[in-house]
């Protein structure tokens, strides 16, 4: 395991229970409101299928699409998120393995693969993707939700008088650049992340075999404008872009 890979593990067996209070049962607010409708809509019917959760964490995704119908395996690098996940629901197969690995999957053993928030938080993105390339189906899709590289919300001002949103970069978009974030809501630890313009991760889907079949942007839609607690919070879901989707399709074999 490279010396980055294993930083983040033990950075994430660190914040594991702070990010079961983070996002609980149900998810946070980002989640809620803005990309989970997403992901959901890109998944579509999930009755039968066999589900892999990759990056899983305490396990939220997988107990969301286990009740859904799917047959649901969740992987994630943190021993302690697989505790956590465990100890939540003991009925899901919980592992702990690697994304750029999945080294207890089999090939072509899923209809699809889910990333919910986790390919800027590997270091490894292409190993990943290959990887996710490997354990689908012929036909299967992946589900892909990772936070926006663009406009990044820890480089955003929103002000408070008027619309809009400031990012502030202090490097070059097109430069990959390890980042290194500091604590937010209640986290006490800071936060590593791995940068790449969004044209990388587009070429990198296609180099491992994908075909981009869908892409959004997830934002909170006018049905959900009740459910934020705050004006100020509503203000910065309208202007801030938080996340991409993108839905991708592996070949099927040819007849």
């Amino acid at each position: 395991m490279s010396t980055e890979i294993e930083d983040a593990r033990e950075f994430w067996n660190r914040v594991a229970d702070d990010w079961q209070t983070q996002v609980g049962r149900d998810g946070d607010a980002n989640r809620r409101l803005n990309s989970d409708p997403v992901l959901r809509s890109f998944a579509g019917d999930v009755q039968g299928l066999k589900v892999l959760d990759a990056g899983c964490g305490t396990g939220y995704l997988s107990i969301k699409l286990a009740e859904r119908g799917a047959l649901v395996t969740g992987i994630d690098f943190s021993e302690r998120m697989i505790a956590i996940a465990r100890a939540t629901d003991p009925t899901t197969d919980f592992r702990v393995d690697s994304c750029s690995e999945l080294s207890t999957i089999e090939d072509d053993a899923f209809d699809m693969v889910v990333a919910n928030y986790v390919l800027m938080d590997t270091p490894d993105l292409e190993g990943t993707i290959v990887a996710f390339h490997r354990v689908l189906k012929p036909g299967g899709v992946a589900v892909l939700i990772f936070s926006h590289p663009c406009f990044p919300a820890g480089r955003a001002t929103v002000p408070g008088n008027r619309s809009g949103a400031t990012y502030v970069w202090d490097f070059p978009y097109f430069q990959r650049q390890k980042c290194i974030d500091p604590p937010w809501a209640h986290f006490t630890s800071e936060f590593t992340w791995f940068h790449r313009p969004l044209s990388d991760y587009w070429k990198v889907f296609i180099v491992a075999g994908f075909a981009v079949i869908d892409f959004e942007e997830p934002r909170i839609t006018g049905d959900r404008y009740h459910l934020i607690e705050t004006e100020r919070a509503l203000k910065e879901s309208q202007a801030c872009p938080y996340s991409v989707a993108f839905k991708l399709q592996k070949a099927a074999k040819s007849a």
